[in-house]
């Protein structure tokens, strides 16, 4: 060690902590996360795997300070984590001394003088370091904190200084008692500030064991308590009183009568109620079973309430309660005529999907009430917990059913409507899959018997209606998606919206408002200002708080200038709500070249976007902008490459691909674009670009391309449509395989469009491409 120590370089790199201290000849594994100890660890590997190691002072201003004494270290071993840290082992090797701070950025590095172990050794030194040994032993025989095998072994150690650098390196001493003994260099006044630390820790581990044993005693007193009050529960039995624990068995013996529990559930009930008898209030285990019981004894096994089968009268109430949504009415009144003529049915595991706010969370409420069940409603949004759904095991503490049994409960009836809300928004992480809990409960098959962790007995699950919603089927796993019966839900026409505000958004801001006394009348031009230029929505909730922003500022006046009537219309929107937030998107519109409107689907209806092309010399890239997916970009390459093998087709030069840069850009770039059916948009933008040709601005289209130029057809095609009547346009381009789709859209839709069906790009560019 001593050749090694006149290796040592004067500069070193110093790792820094505050609360480490090394001493020499050690070895001790460490992980650093910190940028700067990664840094330092980089600069030793690459000269000589060697560092200064030093205990950190405290910071003045912004600069750290560190002890003036410290370890020249070796980095044994290095291995890099994956979280970024690095696992270290190091040893040290000899006591340094700090001469002068040579930098502080990135890293400190300091010039450093080795301070040489004494070798003297004599009568004194070996009776501190026998001393030093005794104790060793004293606090071994006292706890099990050191090994009597490394005792031992130090005293076959030559070096003196070495075992009191040992002892102090194991013992779990104060930070500042390490790098005090660190610090001394005179091996006697090492052994002598140890020795003090030694008898202090003996004495501080007897007084510990001391207060253990007392601890022991009291538990002692606890049992021989127990015994007697065993003993006193005994005589009472014999005498034939009773107290409050008799009593509450009582009343858990009647509820178990008297409630009409499933057989194996009664046998469960008795089990644990007999646990339960013999068992003292005290005890921990006393409130889980009588927890347990609550649950399983109070859950409506057989309870149901009486259906409502008068088709007439539930088909007023959906009437009433909303307007539209043919397809979820058709539905659940199918369901109650079967039901009426069978007389018994597994409820149905509907799937109600569409844009936010058109009414599937509350027609599900509607359903209840037609139905005369209870409503439940669990939204699922977020939900990462399996447990959530099936509940957590009875050997947890704070232990509960999940949120089905939960529900079912609170409410009291087996046979509720339930609906689990937002089911495209489940979570999945280390926790579990709350997905694949809920494959059995919406299993018309097997949720005859749906077992909860907490409740670990099979409920009856089939008598429940269960209605899940969402806003996109993406995100749903395909097995649970098959398990269910989809209802999609479109976006409202114009002349839906107007119905739904005057028969049910008026009146009900105009009694929340206190208006209910005021002669209040919108116009219809006021509803299509409203609905055209201040809402932009595939339902009516933007629109509710637009009518309820106009109902406010009414009831200000009303309160203040006790008006009687009010008329509202198209020309009074503005005065109400400000200037307009859309206008037709096609209004500035001219035709342009390399600029084409395509159509789009989100999640919350359709939407119109432009495809904007330009070109630039260059040498051929693409630029591809807008947040846009992987399938869109895939759609620009494979319109490209279809133009440049149909060239002479369309009259393209075709050095013009070598010889300019393209750029594809589709504004809103903050808002994410994926999916295939803008392949003709990019066709027909590119061709538009490079044959230097206007496209008609007042075209929307939509559709798959292919490489052989052929028109796939696409989805959402719906919510497309609405999208284009929104905007002004009119003429619309769709694939030829969607004809028989657009046979089942309402009139209604369909009304003022023009619609072409393709089925190759020749055919789009043929009717978009101007002549100039």
């Amino acid at each position: 060690m001593e050749d090694f120590n006149n290796r040592i370089p004067r500069t070193l790199p110093v790792l820094h902590m505050s609360n480490v201290v090394m001493f020499p000849y050690l070895l001790m594994p460490l992980v650093v996360t910190d940028e700067e100890s990664k840094l330092v660890i980089d600069h030793a590997l690459s000269h000589d795997k060697l560092l200064a190691f030093f205990l950190d002072k405290g910071s003045e201003g912004d600069n750290t300070q560190i002890e003036s004494v410290g370890t020249a270290v070796t980095i044994l071993r290095m291995l890099r984590n994956q979280d970024g840290s690095i696992s270290l082992l190091l040893q040290g090797t000899s006591r340094i001394s700090m001469q002068k701070m040579v930098q502080r950025e990135p890293f400190m590095m300091v010039d450093v003088e080795v301070i040489p172990e004494p070798q003297e050794e004599d009568m004194e030194i070996d009776a501190y370091r026998t001393i030093a040994l005794e104790l060793l032993e004293k606090i071994a025989q006292e706890s099990s904190l050191l090994n009597k095998e490394m005792i031992s072994g130090l005293a076959s150690i030559k070096q003196s200084g070495r075992v009191a650098d040992i002892i102090a390196g194991n013992l779990d001493l104060q930070v500042s008692d390490r790098q005090k003994i660190l610090e001394l260099v005179d091996v006697k006044q090492r052994f002598k500030y140890l020795n003090n630390l030694l008898a202090e820790f003996i004495r501080q581990m007897r007084l510990e064991n001391h207060i253990r044993n007392n601890i022991q005693l009291e538990m002692n007193e606890d049992q021989r308590r127990y015994y007697l009050r065993e003993q006193m529960e005994a005589i009472r039995r014999e005498l034939g009183e009773t107290d409050e624990v008799s009593k509450e068995i009582f009343k858990w013996q009647e509820l178990i009568e008297k409630n009409d529990l499933p057989d194996y559930v009664k046998d469960v009930a008795k089990d644990e109620l007999d646990r339960l008898s013999v068992m003292q209030p005290a005890s921990s285990e006393y409130g889980v079973i009588r927890n347990y019981l609550d649950w399983i004894v109070n859950l409506p096994w057989r309870k149901y309430s009486k259906d409502n089968l008068d088709l007439k009268k539930i088909e007023r109430i959906l009437a009433r309660d909303h307007y539209g949504l043919e397809k979820p009415k058709e539905r659940i009144m199918e369901y109650i005529a079967v039901k009426k003529l069978k007389g018994q049915l597994k409820g149905p595991i509907l799937c109600f999907v569409g844009p936010p706010g058109t009414g599937k969370t509350s027609i599900g409420r509607s359903m209840a009430n037609a139905l005369n069940r209870k409503f439940i409603r669990m939204s699922l949004g977020g939900i990462h917990d399996e447990a959530e759904i099936r509940g957590h095991r009875r050997t947890y503490i704070g232990a509960m059913p999940g949120k089905i049994i939960t529900e079912i409960k609170r409410q009291g009836t087996a046979n509720p409507v339930f609906m689990l809300d937002e089911i495209d928004k489940l979570g999945r992480d280390f926790r579990g899959d709350p997905a694949s809990a809920l494959l059995e409960v919406l299993d018309p098959e097997q949720n005859n018997s749906f077992v909860d962790n907490y409740i670990n007995l099979p409920f009856d699950l089939s008598e429940v209606m269960f209605i899940t919603t969402a806003n996109s089927l993406d995100t749903i796993p395909p097995a649970l998606r098959d398990r269910m019966e989809i209802i999609e839900f479109t976006s409202y026409l114009e002349h839906d919206k107007i119905a739904i505000a005057r028969n049910y958004l008026i009146p009900r801001e105009k009694e929340d408002n206190g208006l209910s006394k005021v002669d209040i009348r919108f116009y219809k031009s006021a509803l299509q200002e409203l609905i055209r230029y201040y809402v932009r929505e595939a339902g009516v909730r933007d629109l509710q708080r637009r009518i309820g922003s106009i109902f406010r500022k009414i009831a200000f006046r009303v309160a203040s200038e006790e008006i009687k009537s009010v008329r509202i219309s198209d020309k009074d929107i503005a005065k109400y709500l400000g200037p307009r937030k859309f206008n037709h998107e096609m209004a500035n519109r001219k035709p342009e070249i390399g600029v084409v409107t395509g159509l789009a689907w989100t999640s919350y209806g359709g939407e119109i976007l432009f495809c904007e092309t330009t070109r630039m010399p260059g040498k051929g890239a693409v630029i591809l902008t807008g947040l846009l997916g992987e399938v869109m970009k895939e759609s620009a390459r494979i319109a490209l490459s279809y133009l440049k093998a149909n060239h002479a087709q369309y009259k393209i030069n075709p050095k013009d691909f070598s010889s300019y840069d393209i750029h594809i850009h589709f504004p809103a770039g903050a808002v994410p674009k994926d999916g295939p059916s803008a392949g003709i948009t990019l066709t027909t933008a590119l061709a538009s670009l490079f044959m230097q040709k206007k496209v008609k601005h007042d075209v929307a289209m939509t559709g798959e391309v292919t490489l052989l130029g052929r028109v796939l057809p696409i989805g959402g095609l719906k919510e497309k449509i609405l999208a284009a009547k929104r905007a002004g346009i009119k003429k619309l381009i769709i694939p030829e395989d969607n004809r028989e789709t657009i046979a089942d859209f309402s009139e209604e839709i369909l009304s003022g469009m023009d619609i072409s069906f393709v089925s190759d790009v020749s055919q789009v560019l043929k009717q978009v491409i101007m002549r100039n």
